[in-house]
């Protein structure tokens, strides 16, 4: 497969539950990753699993850069704006179904074995 091609997905059904939920946890990052984690019928869904590893580190990653960045002054005041463009573009792909693959994290969550 090349780089360029996007990821076939498991042949599971993926429910409008599942996809509320992937969408939750990129807009709610990381905070409704971490309930997912502790719901036992929900953290276990492949397309569910995909997504919210992958919200759970790059909120962890926002939050470290925003901490970073909130000692610039000019770029402390365009950040929260940065940050919510990006989450709702996640959100939105995550709520239409679609599997995200997000730069660095997606290949950490995998080798890591998370996703």
């Amino acid at each position: 497969m090349s780089e360029f091609q996007t990821p076939t997905p498991p042949t599971e059904e993926v429910s409008s539950d599942d996809r509320l939920w992937a969408m939750l946890s990129y807009l709610l990052t990381p905070l409704v990753p971490v309930i997912i984690l502790l719901m036992e019928d929900k953290k276990n869904r492949p397309f569910l699993k995909a997504h919210y590893m992958q919200a759970l580190v790059l909120g962890v990653l926002l939050a470290v850069v925003g901490t970073i960045l909130a000692f610039i002054p000019v770029v402390s005041c365009i950040w929260p704006f940065v940050w919510l463009i990006i989450v709702i573009l996640y959100a939105v792909k995550a709520n239409r179904g679609e599997y995200v693959t997000i730069p660095v994290i997606t290949d950490f969550v995998k080798k890591q074995g998370w996703a």
